[in-house]
């Protein structure tokens, strides 16, 4: 039994050299207890309305799933939250009674790209979990709010490469790097823009846990790699895609309505990367219908919209988190044509499988 034990010990540590780390510039501080606390608390916070859909989604989903985090999903107030660009989720709690039931605030705070990056609650709460010693994440333009809460001085950060010219005109004292996934500098830890969040999770699951449990984690969602390596200034919408997007979105005679299946114990890592790419299409609105509230394989509680009943199903199947984009894409394409495949893999800052930098070697979505 002794040599059995020792066996699978090997073998784990065997299958965790096969998934490199990420660069030991870019790695969170490894988690250290507080408060007597034996898991930290994660709190991902957003806006009830349009707050970004993976952004908001995955990082819940991963760190749930790790099971070494007490992780909750927080809104402005305890009513659904309108995801950008398509669904609907519960949150665990309003910003209130999460400041009323951990009056030692949150050991990470994760923030997602939302409507309103200057609501003062919002700046608030985040400059208030700060203060107590929170590590702060924000998801790609998750950065902006901790900017306007004034967070961002002199640090090491970056964002959506669509926000870049913006984020140096107001905030020139922030160091913002390029060509990188994700950006720690400290406590603080920014990523670039949607696809990122997987990466990013994966990555604050490794503090928090650990490098094998965060190994086992991406091998469960199909993940190769969490490296921070990336092409951020490989991407750009240029002529062709403002006009993909604005003659999709003006033909509405030719925009389709398509309802995806919520069930208990959905991925919704899988769902959320997989609906907010069909939904940045400019033709196509996505609902999540079921004929009640359902909880996901994370706990999440998403809510059924009444509106998507009798619709179509979304095209494509669901297939694994690492594929989930690059299916949606394909299905895009098919449907809608290669134009239209750029424009949402631009938005998402996604490069799709197979298009190589023959520069750095890494993948790269080339510019429509």
């Amino acid at each position: 039994m002794r040599h059995t034990v020792q066996l699978s010990r090997y073998l784990l540590w065997l299958l965790c050299l096969a998934v490199p780390t990420q660069a030991a510039e870019e790695s969170l501080e490894p988690y250290q207890p507080r408060f007597g606390r034996e898991r930290p608390v994660v709190a991902v916070v957003g806006q009830n309305r349009m707050t970004e859909l993976a952004d908001y989604v995955v990082p819940l989903g991963v760190l749930r799933r790790s099971g070494h985090a007490q992780v909750l999903a927080l809104a402005n107030e305890a009513a659904p939250i309108e995801l950008m660009p398509a669904l609907s989720l519960r949150p665990d709690a309003s910003i209130a009674e999460f400041r009323q039931r951990f009056p030692q605030g949150a050991d990470y705070l994760i923030v997602p790209a939302v409507h309103d990056s200057r609501d003062p609650l919002l700046l608030e709460f985040i400059r208030q979990q700060a203060a107590l010693g929170a590590t702060l994440v924000g998801i790609c333009d998750g950065v902006l709010p901790l900017a306007h809460a004034g967070l961002l001085q002199s640090r090491r950060a970056t964002g959506h490469w669509y926000s870049r010219s913006q984020r140096l005109k107001d905030f020139p004292d922030t160091l913002w790097q390029e060509d990188r996934r994700y950006v720690v500098d400290g406590a603080l830890m920014t990523t670039s823009g949607v696809s990122a969040a997987l990466p990013a999770s994966l990555a604050l699951v490794e503090a928090i846990a650990g490098h094998i449990r965060a190994s086992i984690l991406a091998r469960e969602f199909g993940v190769a790699s969490w490296s921070p390596e990336h092409h951020s200034q490989g991407f750009a919408l240029g002529a062709q895609g403002y006009l993909t997007a604005s003659g999709n979105y003006l033909a509405r005679w030719r925009h389709e309505r398509f309802a995806v299946t919520l069930h208990d114990g959905l991925d919704e890592v899988a769902l959320a990367l997989r609906v907010d790419a069909w939904a940045r299409t400019f033709r196509t609105q996505v609902y999540g219908v079921a004929p009640h509230t359902v909880r996901s394989a994370g706990g999440l509680a998403f809510v059924p919209q009444r509106d998507g009943a009798g619709l179509p199903a979304l095209p494509g199947r669901q297939m694994d988190a690492a594929r989930a984009i690059d299916e949606a894409l394909d299905g895009i394409a098919g449907r809608y044509g290669e134009a239209t495949r750029r424009l949402v893999a631009a938005q998402l800052e996604h490069a799709p499988a197979g298009s190589v930098n023959p520069v750095k070697g890494q993948i790269e979505l080339h510019s429509p």
